[in-house]
Order: C-alpha cells, then sequence, then structure tokens
C-alpha cells in the first residue's frame, strides 16, 4: 500500500508542476485534464502526508524513550501513542480512498419510477417519490429534466422518465434503484384504513456514445402526437417519438422536449444508457453483492426502503436504518440516508479487499 501511494503523490506532485508551467496553457484540454487529476488525488494524497507526519513523529518519539530524564520520556510514551492511535485511523481511510471508483460515479443520471401493486395508490407514491427526487436535486443545485411522463386523472405517476444532470448524481442515486413501499391512509380511502404500496425506483449513469454506440440499423423510429391525462397537452403535430431497439425489443418514448428532434436525441440517450446497464448487469449477475441494485418485480417483499406514514418513520431495510423525519425526507432531505449507503457499501468493500 506504502508503494503504491508513494506512487500517487509522485504522479501528484507532477501534476503540479506541470500546471504550474506558463506553455501548459497553451493546451486547455491539458490544463482540464491536470486539473481533473489533482482533484480526484487531491483527498487522497492530504491523507496521506498526514500519516507520514504520524509515523514520524513514532519514530522521534521512540528515539526519545531512549532518554535519561523520566519527564521527556513520559511526554515520548504519550506522543507515540496519540500518533499511534491517529495513523491507524488514518491508514483505515487510506484503504478505503485506495479503493477502485466506480466510473460512473461523476456522471449524471437517468430515473425512472413505475407504479408498482397498488393500483392507483401505487401511482400517487410513484408521484410522491418524483416530487422527492425533485426537491433534492434543487438541494443539491442538480437540474432535473422530465423526458416521458404517463400520468393518471387523479395526479398519480404510472410511470416517468427524467434525466438529473450534476457532478457526482449517479454516485449519491446509485443506492436508490429498488422497490419503495409505502404505507399510508390514501385520500381516497374513507374508511380511514393504512394500506400498502408499491413503487420501483431504477437509476442508470447516462451514457455518452463515445461510451456505448447504438447501431441506428437495430432501431425503429416512429413519431406521434404528444398527449397528457385528461387530454390536455395534445400536440397538433408529431412531435413525440418512439424508438424500438429491434434486438432486445426495448421501447423508449420521449415526448417532453419541445420539437422532435429533441424528443429523438433525448430518446436515444436513455435507450443507450439502458443497453449499457443491461450489458453491464449481465457481467455482475454473478456477484451476489451486487444483486440489491436489482429493482425485481415490484412486489412489497422486494422492498428496500419503507415510507410509513402514521409512524412518521422511514426505513431503509438494506442497513437498518430508521429516521422518525418522514416529512423532511420526502421534501428532498436525503443524505443521512444516502450518506449511510454510501459508508456500508464502502465497509463492504473494504471486507472484500
Amino acid at each position: 500500500m506504502l508503494e503504491k501511494l508513494h506512487q500517487l503523490e509522485q504522479r501528484y506532485s507532477l501534476a503540479q508542476e506541470r500546471l504550474n508551467q506558463p506553455e501548459t496553457y497553451d493546451d486547455p484540454a491539458l490544463v482540464t485534464k491536470l486539473n481533473q487529476e489533482l482533484r480526484e488525488l487531491e483527498e487522497l494524497i492530504t491523507v496521506y502526508r498526514s500519516y507520514q507526519k504520524c509515523l514520524q513523529t513514532m519514530n522521534d518519539a521512540e528515539q526519545m524513550l531512549e532518554e535519561d530524564d523520566p519527564e521527556l520520556r513520559e511526554l515520548a510514551k504519550d506522543e507515540y501513542f496519540t500518533a499511534k492511535n491517529e495513523s491507524a485511523a488514518l491508514e483505515h481511510r487510506l484503504q478505503a480512498l485506495l479503493l477502485p471508483k466506480d466510473p460512473n460515479d461523476e456522471k449524471n443520471v437517468i430515473v425512472e419510477i413505475r407504479a408498482g401493486v397498488g393500483g392507483e395508490e401505487a401511482a400517487l407514491f410513484a408521484h410522491s417519490l418524483y416530487r422527492m427526487y425533485g426537491m433534492y436535486s434543487e438541494r443539491q443545485g442538480w437540474q432535473l429534466e422530465t423526458a416521458n411522463a404517463n400520468l393518471t386523472e387523479f395526479g398519480g405517476v404510472k410511470e416517468i422518465t427524467f434525466t438529473i444532470n450534476g457532478r457526482g448524481a449517479y454516485s449519491r442515486l446509485k443506492y436508490e434503484s429498488g422497490v419503495h413501499r409505502v404505507q399510508r391512509v390514501p385520500e381516497t380511502e374513507s374508511g380511514g384504513r393504512v394500506h400498502t404500496s408499491t413503487a420501483t425506483v431504477a437509476v442508470l449513469p447516462e451514457v455518452d456514445e463515445v461510451t456505448f454506440e447504438l447501431d441506428r440499423n437495430d432501431l425503429r423510429i416512429d413519431t406521434f402526437r404528444s398527449s397528457g391525462a385528461g387530454g390536455q397537452h395534445i400536440n397538433k403535430t408529431s412531435s413525440a417519438i418512439r424508438v424500438t431497439h429491434i434486438p432486445t425489443g426495448m421501447v423508449v418514448e420521449c415526448q417532453d422536449q419541445r420539437s422532435q428532434f429533441q424528443n429523438k436525441d433525448k430518446a436515444l440517450e436513455i435507450l443507450r444508457s439502458r443497453l449499457y446497464q443491461q450489458k453491464v448487469q449481465e457481467q455482475q449477475d454473478s456477484i451476489a453483492a451486487d444483486r440489491r441494485s436489482q429493482v425485481g418485480s415490484g412486489m412489497r417483499n422486494e422492498r428496500i426502503r419503507t415510507y410509513n406514514f402514521p409512524q412518521g418513520r422511514v426505513t431503509d431495510h438494506r442497513i437498518g436504518l430508521t429516521l422518525y423525519k418522514i416529512n423532511s425526507i420526502m421534501d428532498g432531505d436525503l443524505d443521512e440516508i444516502i450518506n449511510g449507503l454510501a459508508a456500508a457499501d464502502q465497509a463492504e468493500r473494504l471486507a472484500r479487499s
């Protein structure tokens, strides 16, 4: 580990030196690359240098333990054990920072929410989740853009697809994939009985053409008129787009953009990300630890998280975390849950390594 850290520190110093050379700024692409490299290594190198200082302090204290002065030896003893405890914590942090990063972590995301078990109440809950992610995006300074929505006449969502654009969006939202369960009294329920419903969430990294190229011969592209719930938002022109990937039968529709060309670009973007994720998932299916990322069929017993409104609690079943602040969570206060999931994922990867 120390040899690898030493090499990374040399790489970091070299990048700093090159960035300080005036001729470097004649190449904007190189400047961007060097700045990105420094950002990626900065935390690791800062922790590594703190770790080195602790080791040096321990070495100096060991030498002081040979002194004749009892007070000096006692002081050296205290310094040694303080530095030893700190170095142990820093070593654990270094191990975590050295774990391979998900190459998709910095990417934008495509989110798909579908109503599961529970009829109209499931559709209303799906809309609540859409609102929750929208408010979380606002807190993060990200931009949400809806691509396609299939709404119910009561304001629910049968299914909705949207993109969230922001640095590191996938690193935060990738843990949201799965079945979300709600327990509450529906607005349409006159008897006041608590109902249990579900919605499924899928979070896909946005994939560009360089990463995953579509063969246009495998595509069938149809146009149709956009429409909304209750007959609203009807377009007089056929601007909505339906793209079918013939080899897999996968279909993507997009009708929320202003023009046919924008709808086509967005639909291809979503299809590309779905196919890329399918390819990645096929590679990972043999790894049991990653199976929790699969959405499942939407049945209640597959849930990753429960939102219990009568008790005011939200429980994430993967890490056993329960928070009694359901209203703020539904308003986009997701950081405590996501931080817990990220920490658990890191601990599991450390254990495997």
